[in-house]
């Protein structure tokens, strides 16, 4: 990933790597990894991770028929 800093525009060039990175979903897999997960912990939290993606891309479909 990689952020161009312009006429010492750090502050502004941090904003923009945040934004990259939140995107990229980087802070997500950093508190995952914080700590050691269990296997059974880490079936339940993809189980659980699978349930709200595909309820969003149900409710998604929903609005977009016009339900």
């Amino acid at each position: 990933m990689e952020v161009t800093v312009n006429d010492n525009g750090v502050e502004h060039a941090l904003r923009i790597l945040k934004k990259k990175m939140q995107r990229e979903g980087i802070y997500k897999d950093m508190k995952i990894h914080r700590h050691f997960e269990k296997p059974s912990e880490k079936k339940a939290r993809k189980r659980v991770d699978s349930l709200r993606r595909s309820r969003k891309l149900s409710r998604r479909k929903l609005e977009k028929d016009g339900y």
